[in-house]
């Protein structure tokens, strides 16, 4: 199992502190530094200047939203970012969500199953430099009946194929994920209600003659370490209550679902309850100690290393870390997910 790093959104004020975090990834030999995006600041333009001032590190999309470009756009940045940085980049894609497709990017969030496969058919021919020809129900290349004709790619990436991504939380998503990518982007992932996901990453994988162990299963886990394990799961709260509570409707929320198929179905209704109400701190008090628990990696040393073991064990082989800690502290958190790691033996 290696270790990743999850710098999250940029522009929330601590951009100089997530830069020298990905250089103390950089160097301390951790195998990527992932970058989202939702409706702030693009992954791409942050990938690049993280790029070209670190050395060794992979960086990666966690994820670039499917509604946001075209597929040959997501192709063309795509081989740009691994050309810049030495055959570095990661392309992690998802479909965001209704709220984010449609209110932010204009783009209805209908049959998101069958436009991600035709998306990544799309990327992926387009990378090869192949000239694009698409006859799909979501997607035409060239357009029919007008001036449009097939073109290739004139960038040549460094790698033939580079590694793709997909973030999946439903069981749908998972198959397709476990049949036409190279990675899963999972989150809320935890080693003790893993596998019902992997069981249908497993049938989707299977479907294209291959096993769930040659994809790379890539969480974020958020990591706070400390004395009192139970005082370091409430730097979690507000996150957990974010997703849980306030990223989808009341009847489209994909995270609330997931913690329901997790066994905290009760919990999970009353954290959206409480934030739709604008009970923030109410939502925040909601959330379960155990399903915190279950999803981070909190408190000393030893007990982190313990919780890499049970990731490792599940099938996880790249433990991305999301530092929950004051950022002056960040490079030591880096360094205790590391000397974790040693002790756990899973590396």
């Amino acid at each position: 199992m290696r270790l990743g790093l999850n710098l999250g959104y940029w522009g929330a004020g601590n951009d100089a502190s997530n830069l020298a975090l990905a250089r103390e990834a950089d160097t301390l030999g951790y195998s990527v530094v992932w970058v989202a995006e939702a409706y702030g600041s693009d992954a791409a333009t942050v990938l690049a200047w993280v790029a070209a001032q670190t050395s060794s590190v992979d960086v990666g999309s966690a994820v670039l939203q499917i509604p946001a470009r075209t597929p040959a756009a997501t192709a063309m940045t795509a081989a740009t970012l691994d050309t810049l940085s030495g055959g570095r980049f990661r392309l992690g894609l998802g479909v965001s969500g209704p709220q984010v497709s449609e209110g932010w990017h204009g783009v209805r969030f209908t049959a998101p199953l069958g436009r991600t496969r035709e998306y990544v058919d799309i990327v992926r021919a387009a990378l090869r430099r192949e000239k694009v020809r698409y006859e799909g129900r979501h997607f035409r290349l060239p357009l029919p009946d007008g001036p449009g004709k097939a073109l290739a790619l004139t960038v040549h990436p460094v790698r033939e194929r580079l590694p793709l991504y997909l973030a999946a939380i439903g069981p749908k998503n998972l198959e397709l994920t476990g049949e036409i990518a190279d990675g899963w982007l999972p989150v809320f992932f935890s080693p003790e209600h893993a596998e019902a996901q992997l069981s249908h990453l497993r049938t989707g994988a299977e479907r294209a003659g291959r096993s769930v162990g040659e994809l790379d299963i890539a969480p974020t886990v958020p990591l706070v370490p400390g004395e009192d394990w139970r005082a370091c799961a409430d730097a979690v709260r507000g996150y957990a209550a974010l997703y849980l509570g306030g990223m989808g409707s009341r009847d489209r929320n994909f995270y609330n679902r997931l913690a329901v198929r997790m066994g905290f179905a009760d919990a999970a209704a009353e954290v959206q309850e409480r934030y739709l109400a604008k009970d923030y701190e109410g939502a925040r008090a909601a959330v379960p100690l155990e399903f915190l628990d279950a999803t981070s990696l909190l408190g000393p040393e030893e007990r982190i290393a313990e919780r890499m073991t049970a990731f490792a064990e599940a099938g996880v082989t790249t433990l991305s870390v999301a530092p929950f800690a004051d950022p002056a502290a960040g490079a030591g958190v880096l360094r205790t997910a590391v000397a974790a790691l040693e002790r756990a033996g899973v590396a």
